[in-house]
């Protein structure tokens, strides 16, 4: 027998001594909080600027993110990315929001942000950056300049330095640059984006002159710049002296007697001047008054010779007709008179700097009696400030030959430029004396931003002219579709939204204050005004026009259905289809005659086909491109007024304002 106390330690020590064997353990969970690199990026962020912690970002969910403080996506993917006033404190850290590669906005403002901004061209669907009222500082990041669809760019008040780059102007879709109160230096370049329509550069270091193509915009723009110069900010620009005047001047200096003078104001003595240094200056002197003398004289006689031939020249061309005034402008000696008409530039190829302003306002004008046939009838209101022997000795310019006629740019010997139409006299016979009259009359009073006004009109033997102001900025022609080598794009969405308000509105204005209509609405008879605004031209000509002519192949594509190929004549609905078809081409950059036989349900498609861009703000392109499907319906019943077309157009607008106001806080300061 064994004792039994040794037997259980030996069974213990032998138990012991063995492996364990535990029971397997259950696989783990699926991991659900795979971040995202948006997430990543986002997190990355927050640790480098966010030093006081405001942000709650706690990932829970694979999702989770999008609902992040100021934090908006689409398809899972990160698009707006907005921190307003949040009281960040830190640095924008590189390689963090760089990587959200579908951000469309992007706003930090208001925030205590401060160091350099990194490289952000990896973004390169961005189209708003708001960085302003922060601590930013450095140069302007070269990165921008690559972020090509970028229309709104706020980098005010911030401690950025040197010098505003040339390329900046690259950035051809850019309707807002807001540069002022930082430490920019150097001169401004000249940014000539059409539809730049907000601008600032106040509170700088700037210096030189304010480029002409910057001069449309107020001078509270360009304030707080003591080195600017030029007219809009009413301080002149130092030119230097020409080549001999300062070689002339080194060669007197120090013995030049102002300098002399100056010196002894000054309490400093110069030693006086040697007889020899007189003796140089009085040759000079005499040398440069007889060769004035001389000048002078060969001036006068000229200008004895060209009064001579002005006078026998005037008696033997004055015109006793509108005819025979036609003939003497074809006829005109002058170089400039009617200078390439061969090689014909269309008006809507026409690039102009500014719209020319009358001497008397409106309003100010004093009521008159109205002259008939024979006269340059004035419409109601308007100054008299030239008369039709003015106008047939202006100089002329062919701009394009249109539907009914010809159009001609006319600059007057006081130096008014005017756009005179001559109506084709085959194409307008059908209309009498008095009709043409009593429709004038009426076409003459209208009066709207966005119409060209048209100022007088004459008719005698047959001939008629109508005359509207100049407008210098080209026509909508010419922007949407430009030279193939100029624009491959159509125009950005926002841009299309802003010109089809401005025709809408002259459009609804026709309809609404007269029994007019415009005829014959196409993209060569829009026209941009001053500030780029689009003015409806040749509106109420079509009244004219003999319908059986043959038709024009540019309107063709614009013709309603119910009055295409027939006598039938154009009304308000007709106008409305051609704006349809002018919204559609718009939006995509095709002419009409490109235009594919579509259902009004593939239209939308269409649309969004032909453009690369604009995919983050798809409901309001859908919302215009809908628009255009019901303006263009077959059926002219089915068609709305140009009114409620117009309150559809605002209605759009307005919620693109209002997005941007809750998701982006824009600052109109």
């Amino acid at each position: 027998m064994f004792p039994l106390l040794p037997l259980l330690l030996l069974l213990i020590t032998t138990v012991q001594s063995q492996p364990s064997i535990s029971p397997p353990s259950p696989p783990p969970p699926p991991n659900l909080l795979l971040p995202s690199s948006d997430a990543v990026a986002l997190l990355s962020f927050k640790s480098g600027a966010d030093l006081n912690n405001k942000l709650l970002y706690t990932l829970n969910e694979r999702f989770d993110y999008c609902q992040w403080q100021g934090v908006k996506c689409a398809q899972g993917r990160v698009v707006r990315f907005v921190l307003q006033s949040y009281s960040l404190r830190g640095e924008f850290p590189p390689d963090t929001l760089t990587r959200l590669d579908q951000l469309r906005v992007l706003s930090l403002h208001n925030n205590s942000l401060s160091g350099p901004i990194p490289d952000i061209s990896h973004l390169q669907n961005l189209k708003s950056l708001f960085l302003n009222r922060n601590d930013f500082s450095g140069a302007l990041p070269p990165s921008i300049l690559s972020l090509h669809r970028l229309s709104v760019l706020d980098l005010s008040f911030n401690n950025f330095s040197g010098p505003i780059p040339l390329r900046l102007s690259a950035l051809d879709r850019l309707t807002s640059l807001q540069l002022q109160s930082n430490r920019f230096n150097g001169t401004l370049p000249a940014l000539n984006q059409s539809f730049l329509f907000v601008f600032n550069v106040s509170g700088n270091d700037l210096t030189g002159p304010v480029p002409p193509t910057l001069s449309r915009f107020d001078a509270s723009a360009f304030q707080l710049n003591p080195g600017l110069c030029g007219e809009i900010v009413n301080r002149a620009c130092s030119s230097r002296a020409p080549f001999f005047e300062s070689r002339n001047a080194s060669a007197t200096s120090p013995a030049s007697e102002p300098l002399v003078e100056s010196a002894q104001s000054q309490g400093v003595v110069l030693s006086k001047p040697s007889p020899k240094n007189h003796k140089k200056t009085g040759l000079i002197l005499g040398l440069a008054i007889g060769v004035a003398l001389l000048i002078a004289g060969l001036l006068c006689l000229f200008a004895v010779a060209r009064n001579r031939t002005k006078t026998i020249t005037h008696e033997a061309t004055k015109p006793s007709s509108i005819n025979e005034g036609i003939d003497h402008i074809h006829t005109n000696p002058n170089p400039n008179a009617f200078r390439n008409e061969t090689q014909v530039t269309e008006q809507r190829g026409m690039q102009y700097p500014g719209k020319v302003k009358t001497v008397d306002e409106f309003e100010q004008a004093q009521p008159r009696a109205i002259p008939r046939s024979g006269n340059l009838v004035f419409c109601y209101g308007e100054a008299q400030l030239y008369s039709l022997e003015q106008l047939m000795r202006a100089s002329a310019e062919l701009l394009g030959r249109g539907t009914i006629g010809t159009t001609y740019k006319a600059v007057l010997d006081n130096q008014l430029i005017v756009t005179v139409k001559r109506l084709d006299a085959g194409k307008t016979a059908i209309t009498s004396r008095e009709a043409f009259d009593e429709h004038m009359d009426a076409v003459g009073g209208l009066r709207h931003p966005y119409l060209v006004p048209v100022r007088a009109y004459f008719q005698a033997k047959g001939e008629r002219l109508v005359i509207y102001d100049y407008q210098p900025n080209g026509s909508l022609f010419n922007l949407i579709h430009g030279s193939k080598s100029t624009r491959a794009k159509p125009l950005h969405w926002t841009s299309c939204l802003k010109i089809a308000e401005d025709v809408a509105q002259g459009l609804a204005y026709i309809h609404q204050s007269s029994t007019l209509i415009h005829g014959n609405l196409k993209s060569s008879n829009v026209l941009l005004g001053g500030d780029f605004e689009a003015c409806l031209t040749d509106y109420s000509l079509s009244f004219f026009a003999d319908t059986s002519a043959n038709e024009d192949p540019d309107s063709a594509g614009y013709k309603a259905p119910e009055i295409r190929k027939s006598s039938r004549r154009a009304t308000s609905k007709s106008d409305v289809y051609a704006f349809g078809i002018l919204l559609l081409e718009l939006l995509t950059g095709k002419h009409p005659s490109q235009h594919p036989l579509l259902v009004p349900t593939d239209v939308p498609d269409w649309v969004r086909a032909m453009r690369d861009d604009d995919v983050g703000d798809d409901n309001q392109l859908g919302m215009l491109a809908e628009v255009a499907c019901i303006c263009s319906l077959t059926s002219p019943e089915q068609r709305p007024a140009m009114w409620q077309v117009l309150k559809m157009i605002q209605e759009i607008k307005e919620s693109v304002m209002t997005e941007d106001n809750a998701g982006v806080g824009f600052s109109k300061q």
